[in-house]
């Protein structure tokens, strides 16, 4: 075996001597090294190593999919999820419990994975598709120039349609960014705190995050939303930069900035998860 080349060969090796195998081949600091095994069928690809265990697993077959390792103090046993939001797929393990039985139990359970996995609703933007822009559908159109334009309730964007969901993607950014910038530049200026940096990310767990040092993050996907909703989650985060907690303190802040948050995070949860069933790239 062989690690300069990057392929580790399985085809031969029983299950738990693959990662007897493994654990011996890999660095003993923390930085991440990249490599990955090539199995016989039925077998997994580990990806991105960091530290004495793989984060990712490719799962092999039509389609490849990726499944993410966790481990979890809470976990009494082996468990897989498939997130109803995006479609990811987590295997959790007990913080002591073999890798090769959570690989074992990931095997029995392929045919699980996959049947869930193809149910998930997937969207991918093509010409003459209508897509969610400000929480209205707008018309993907054939344009021309080198930047996407709305116009008259349609998005006009220029190149080929291999480049379509890239720059559909690029051109959400750039929305998100503008509608985000002035909405928390308001609602700060109202509570008389200032906020560091914002930054966008095509997050699944949260749609925004604010950090002690007042830094804001924002998912740009909230730009598909209704407007008052993106200023919903904008007012939230920079309710936590005068009170970094959920208490009821926090709460009446967020009321002076948006009397009807409420609603506005009931939509957000009954919604949400169709703003992140697009699929911009592969």
């Amino acid at each position: 075996v062989s690690l300069p080349s990057g392929v580790l060969s399985l085809k031969s090796r029983p299950l738990p001597q693959v990662v007897r195998c493994v654990k011996a081949l890999l660095p003993t600091s923390r930085q991440q090294t990249r490599f990955r095994l090539s199995p016989g069928r039925g077998l997994r690809h580990f990806w991105r190593m960091s530290g004495n265990e793989p984060s990712k697993f490719l799962l092999s077959g039509q389609p490849d999919i990726v499944v993410h390792l966790r481990r979890s103090g809470r976990a009494k046993r082996y468990s897989l999820r498939v997130s109803q939001k995006d479609g990811r797929v987590t295997l959790t393990l007990p913080p002591r419990a073999p890798l090769a039985a959570g690989l074992e139990f990931l095997n029995e359970r392929e045919t699980w994975i996959r049947g869930h996995v193809a149910n998930q609703p997937r969207f991918v933007p093509c010409f003459g598709q209508t897509l969610p822009l400000r929480g209205r559908a707008v018309e993907l159109k054939r344009g021309k120039g080198r930047a996407p334009v709305l116009q008259d309730g349609s998005l006009f964007v220029p190149g080929e349609d291999g480049q379509l969901g890239r720059r559909v993607e690029a051109f959400l950014k750039l929305g998100a960014r503008d509608a985000l910038s002035t909405a928390c530049d308001g609602y700060s200026a109202q509570i008389g705190r200032e906020y560091g940096r914002l930054t966008l990310r095509d997050v699944r767990s949260r749609w925004g995050s604010c950090t002690t040092e007042g830094n804001l993050m924002f998912s740009w996907r909230l730009i598909m939303a209704p407007p008052e909703i993106l200023n919903y989650v904008a007012a939230h985060e920079v309710a936590h930069l005068a009170e970094m907690n959920h208490a009821p303190a926090f709460w009446e802040i967020v009321r002076t900035l948006d009397p009807n948050f409420k609603e506005h995070r009931h939509w957000l949860r009954e919604n949400g998860a169709q703003l992140l069933q697009w699929v911009f790239r592969d």
